[in-house]
């Protein structure tokens, strides 16, 4: 039995398959540390294989690819400067071939698959978490809080704003019948209940605000292109003046309390202080990808105690542009930065000054997230896990391909057929010429 090409690597037609691996790519990213190395595998086995369906479909336009390929490269590069060479490369390698899975699922698999890939995926990782049940004490502020099968309250609740994410703009912009609705709504409400029993104030505090985002977006489709540039350049600017307020006259601080959090964001901003004095004595370059948290390393086993990391493993600066200073150095965050800004300008841009579209609205939502929770996580700087997933999909989807198309050719055509003229099947006839007319 032959499976057609398209029901693997079609964006209109692989939604089966589209939305299962996107599933298991949910499911490995939650729970490789738990399962091992087996969902890791199961993860590069629903991706790369698919390269050797349609190999054409990946080299087309592979040149708008070219500022990760080129950060990909600098990581790999890093081995030569590492204080940790065996780690960098081993890490290198990882997340050199995640980057290549999120882009083969971005050439194969369209929006619509993987919001409902992701659905499914997420309320089955939730499931699990809540049968684990498992609550840990956060030492630096003396709350109580719900982790499931996760080791951070902060990586449920990222899971949990997910499923919210992907739930409303399914609903607003993807759904299909009433049926979708029906199946959206329990994903929605477990969303909300891990979340709100998590206590992630970062995922609680960035959920509203982009679908806030989202909402004013969707609006603008009513709008002329004219109209929709006014209010974004209005809009944008609202944005900057609202935070140099907040920053100034103390709002910010009144809402970090809303959250129950204080200036100092739970020894976040200590932490910060640490990593950038690390990332002074290697400026440019930095200490080599992944060569920082290291056992065994003074500098590491000291915050790790600090901050009552009794595993020594699974721990950072909490903020992106920290730990790209410290392991890539200026050059590796300038990188990572632009490729964050490249992505949600290229989306916005699509839905403000080109043909409205629902998929970069949902993308845009998506690097919205991502760029918020930045500055208090480190969630793009990693294999295997699913905001580095979602930034490149979202990142290689920016690049428009043809759609191919099949093209007919006649049921019949004569041997003797003159070369430039149509031929015609025998039982249709020819059309009637002037004289016969």
């Amino acid at each position: 039995m032959k499976i057609p090409k398209s029901l693997l690597v079609d964006p209109e037609k692989n939604s089966v398959y589209g939305a299962f691996a996107v599933a298991v790519s949910i499911w490995a990213f939650s729970y490789s540390v738990i399962f091992g190395q087996v969902l890791i595998l199961a993860y590069y086995a629903v991706w790369l294989p698919l390269i050797l369906v349609d190999y054409r479909r990946f080299l087309r336009q592979l040149s708008s690819a070219w500022l990760p390929l080129l950060f990909a490269a600098y990581i790999c590069f890093s081995i030569f400067w590492s204080q940790a060479p065996g780690v960098t490369a081993r890490t290198a390698v990882q997340y050199l071939s995640h980057i290549a899975c999120a882009y083969v699922a971005a050439r194969t698999v369209s929006v619509r698959t993987l919001t409902l890939g992701a659905l499914v995926g997420i309320f089955f990782v939730m499931l699990y978490s809540l049968k684990v049940g498992a609550y840990s004490e956060d030492v630096l502020d003396g709350t109580y809080n719900f982790v499931g099968a996760f080791a951070s309250k902060n990586q449920i609740g990222f899971v949990g704003s997910l499923g919210i994410y992907f739930s409303v703009v399914f609903l607003a912009f993807l759904r299909r019948g009433r049926l979708s609705f029906m199946l959206t709504v329990p994903v929605v409400l477990l969303s909300a209940y891990l979340l709100v029993i998590s206590h992630s104030a970062t995922s609680m505090a960035s959920i509203p605000a982009v679908l806030a985002l989202i909402a004013l977006l969707a609006m603008t489709k009513l709008l002329s292109r004219r109209y929709r540039r006014v209010i974004f350049v209005v809009g944008a600017g609202l944005i900057v003046v609202v935070a140099f307020v907040a920053l100034n006259l103390g709002l910010m601080d009144f809402v970090l309390g809303i959250f129950g959090k204080d200036s100092t964001l739970t020894g976040r901003t200590y932490l910060w202080e640490q990593g950038w004095n690390a990332a002074q004595r290697s400026p440019i370059l930095g200490v080599g990808y992944a060569a920082y948290w290291v056992q065994g390393f003074a500098e590491a086993e000291r915050l790790w105690n600090e901050f009552y990391i009794t595993t020594r493993t699974g721990f950072h600066f909490h903020n992106t542009y920290v730990e790209a200073l410290v392991e890539l150095g200026f050059t590796g965050a300038v990188m990572i930065s632009l490729i964050m800004l490249r992505t949600l300008f290229g989306h916005v841009s699509t839905v403000i000054f080109k043909a409205w579209q629902a998929e970069s609205v949902v993308l845009f939502g998506v690097m919205v997230l991502l760029l918020i929770r930045s500055f208090v996580e480190v969630e793009v700087l990693n294999p295997y896990i699913m905001g580095s997933f979602l930034m490149y999909f979202s990142y290689f989807k920016l690049a428009r391909l043809p759609v191919t198309r099949t093209r007919w050719s006649p049921a019949f055509e004569p041997a003797d057929a003159p070369r430039g003229e149509p031929a015609w099947p025998r039982h249709a006839g020819r059309p009637a010429t002037a004289d016969q007319a």
